[in-house]
């Protein structure tokens, strides 16, 4: 068996982050998308689903975080390329999210991010295995 990843954010306006990552090139499963919830399609077993924040309260008994004014979680994808971290970090930009930080190059990796319209931060990340730094035997 495969095993799946659900990521729960919750989110203040669900319309406008559906909008918001349909910007950035991702598509949601109608199956899991509702009214109180959508299902982020991030890649082959990866899903976001984004839940209205009421709906998220029901599954915890713990106040909910503001992620605009505190961190609860980073959120790494990686990339096949410098160029698809850039260009998906200038979509988030156009799309409404906001680019808290440069673009962080190790030589090996290189990494930029975002943070999407409630303030979930968003990693993207190149790894160059062959410049990957060899560790000794």
């Amino acid at each position: 068996m495969n095993r799946q990843i659900y990521v729960n954010l919750p989110v203040r306006d669900l319309e406008r982050s559906k909008t918001f990552f349909a910007a950035l090139g991702y598509s949601f499963n109608p199956q899991f998308t509702d009214e109180k919830a959508a299902c982020l399609e991030i890649g082959e077993n990866i899903y976001a689903m984004l839940l209205t924040e009421p709906f998220f309260a029901g599954f915890t008994g713990k106040p909910l975080a503001d992620a605009r004014k505190s961190t609860e979680v980073i959120i790494c994808l990686s990339c096949e390329s410098r160029d698809e971290v850039d260009a998906q970090v200038k979509k988030a930009w156009a799309a409404g999210g906001t680019v808290p930080r440069s673009a962080v190059d190790h030589g090996f990796m290189y990494q930029h991010g975002f943070e999407d319209p409630d303030g979930h931060v968003w990693e993207l990340a190149y790894m160059d295995m062959n410049s990957f730094p060899s560790t000794p035997a």
